[in-house]
């Protein structure tokens, strides 16, 4: 494979240009076997940002506080490839009894409200990773016609928004990033009546980034960042 120049910070976090080869960076994350949970960068350009996502990382960023010399607000981003990673294979799925009879209720709909869903996103859960320009990079890839697309899926029950999430697929790889629910049980429902779209529209597997209780209680399982590499660059392209 060979040697990769990495710039790293004395606490060992790997710094990200956006003039680095991001495909070498993971290669080079994997052969040294890094064990901290995310890279670091500070440049919030879009398509730095989708080169980032097209290698498999899950982008998230913080806003650093009192910066000395600082007058304007101080962004880094956190480009993160998960130690354990939570994927769920689309034959894996499992729905309890108890939700069966809710899914009919609803209805999904795909990109049909984006930046309404990404903003009560982080109305809901607040800006502490979703930051502002990094949500402003995500809307600016919206609808770019690039292998990178920033995707939303909405439940609707008589046409109102009942839950809704946004994530981001790269070929035939949907990576689940933030979402939310309104009423009882339309969470869940959306993550199924999602799964069940993805499968049909060719999709390979679901991220779900983080392990949760709640991804592997319909059907995910938890996977090491070489065998999520390994599974997301047969379907990214």
């Amino acid at each position: 494979m060979g040697n990769y120049p990495l710039r790293r910070l004395e606490s060992g976090e790997i710094i990200i240009d956006p003039d680095d080869d991001c495909d070498r960076v993971v290669d080079m994350m994997l052969e040294i076997n890094y064990d901290k949970e995310f890279c670091f960068a500070i440049n919030f350009d879009a398509d730095f940002i989708a080169r980032l996502m097209e290698a498999g990382f899950l982008v998230m960023s913080m806003e650093l506080k009192d910066m000395p010399g600082e007058k304007e607000p101080f962004f880094l981003l956190l480009p993160k490839l998960h130690l354990t990673r939570s994927v769920l294979m689309f034959p894996e799925l499992r729905i309890k009894k108890s939700i069966r009879r809710f899914l009919s209720r609803y209805e999904l709909r795909v990109n049909s409200d984006f930046e309404i869903i990404l903003d009560k996103c982080i109305a809901i859960h607040g800006d502490a990773w979703l930051t502002r320009p990094l949500a402003e990079a995500i809307k600016n890839l919206h609808g770019k016609n690039s292998q990178v697309k920033p995707v939303s899926f909405g439940l609707y029950r008589d046409g109102e928004l009942k839950a809704g999430e946004i994530g981001i697929s790269v070929g035939r790889v949907y990576t689940s990033y933030s979402g939310y629910y309104e009423e009882d049980n339309a969470g869940t429902v959306q993550m199924i009546l999602m799964t069940q779209w993805l499968e049909k529209t060719g999709f390979d597997f679901l991220d779900l980034g983080m392990p949760l209780d709640y991804k592997f209680a319909i059907g995910a399982k938890n996977i090491d960042p070489a065998s999520f590499v390994g599974l997301f660059r047969k379907a990214r392209y």
